[in-house]
């Protein structure tokens, strides 16, 4: 186990500690003089608990991960999102969790995971083949649809784009044609330009199509000014974070965060505190730590040597990117708000138990990368990276 251990990337487990640290800093800033003063203690307990799971994933092989138990917690994370509209705890009108011996759990958030061993699996069986429309694209699409009507009920649209984000990387690098790629994002494109042409020349129809709460989000992304409770989340937090200016406001010194004009900035918008309290050079450290983790696990793909590792690693960069720059562009008025955690620097078990598995599972590709393939004859071809 050690001799294993020993090829970790001591850099990401590094920027892990820095995120840790940042992590407990901001939240604690975020919590002093509210009732949830002291969270950023249990924050530092379940980063120390959630060491230990990084690390057995990293030991463990994920070519056996991803042959042999993807499609068992594929299908039992199907169950558990199931199981969340029958017996889910409703929070804000959200019913995402499941209450486990008094503690709140979110399925969704390593359904993510689970559903990017699936894909790895489905699409490291074509050996770098060109994918074909019917035979492998529509079974890929259905395998992200699944958990997407699932994610949709709850709703949580942000976590839904997550998804998304995943399944287009991943068939993107598994090569799939351009002619595919090109006409599955127009028609992307084309909905998102009728719910704004909609939303402009007939918006009562568009919400006969559309839920109250995602209409008034859309609504106040195209027209901040058109409702003020509703763009007041948005609005203050553009505020806050254009206070921080270059240094920020100091520690513990923000006053739209000690306010309580921004809600839940221990969690979905904590980047507001960093913003305003650590200014530009604050957030933009933070974004450089993000930067440097993607890039090592961008080697980490270039240099494998199996398609399923790659495939897999692939999955988890889409999904940091993405929710790294949706959290960061909801709150300064580029995308609209969703209930979306920060990767790493967000409060929240789910998503950081989520966050250092996939990491571990990262990790485990480049400790294995060397190691002969003995669960099956050695037919993979080479990583097309090379």
């Amino acid at each position: 186990m050690l001799r294993k251990l020993k090829r970790v990337d001591p850099l990401m487990l590094w920027i892990l500690l820095c995120f840790m640290a940042v992590s407990t800093i901001v939240i604690y800033s975020a919590t002093t003089n509210t009732s949830y003063e002291g969270l950023h203690k249990n924050n530092m307990m379940l980063y120390a608990a959630f060491f230990i799971p990084l690390l057995v994933t990293a030991w463990f092989d994920y070519r056996v991960v991803v042959r042999y138990l993807s499609v068992i917690l594929y299908v039992t994370g199907i169950a558990l999102l199931a199981l969340v509209m029958f017996k889910g705890v409703d929070i804000n009108g959200s019913v995402r969790w499941i209450a486990i011996g008094g503690q709140q759990f979110q399925p969704s958030e390593l359904m993510k995971l689970f559903t990017i061993l699936m894909l790895a699996r489905f699409l490291g069986r074509r050996e770098g083949e060109e994918l074909r429309l019917v035979r492998d694209i529509v079974p890929l699409g259905l395998i992200i649809a699944i958990p997407v009507f699932f994610v949709l009920k709850q709703p949580d649209l942000g976590t839904s784009i997550v998804f998304a984000a995943i399944f287009v990387a991943m068939i993107w690098m598994a090569n799939v044609r351009m002619s595919h790629m090109i006409i599955g994002l127009s028609a992307t494109a084309a909905v998102i330009v009728s719910i704004v042409v909609l939303y402009y020349t007939n918006s009562d129809l568009l919400a006969q199509f559309i839920k109250p709460h995602q209409m008034a989000r859309i609504e106040t992304f195209l027209d901040p000014t058109s409702d003020s409770d509703q763009a007041w989340h948005v609005m203050n937090s553009i505020r806050a974070i254009g206070s921080g200016r270059l240094s920020g406001d100091g520690f513990t010194q923000g006053f739209f965060i000690h306010s309580g004009y921004i809600p839940y900035s221990y969690s979905d918008s904590i980047f507001v505190v960093i913003g305003e309290e650590f200014g530009f050079l604050g957030s933009a450290m933070l974004i450089l730590l993000y930067f440097l983790l993607i890039y090592r696990m961008v080697l980490i793909v270039k240099d494998s040597n199996n398609l399923e590792g790659a495939y897999l690693v692939v999955g988890i960069i889409a999904m940091f990117t993405l929710q790294i720059f949706e959290n960061i562009a909801m709150h300064i008025g580029l995308m609209p708000l969703t209930g979306l955690s920060l990767p790493f620097i967000s409060y929240g078990g789910s998503s950081l138990l989520t966050n250092m598995i996939s990491i571990g599972l990262a990790l485990s590709v480049k400790i294995h990368q060397e190691e002969p393939d003995l669960l099956e004859p050695l037919t993979t071809k080479s990583v097309m990276f090379h």
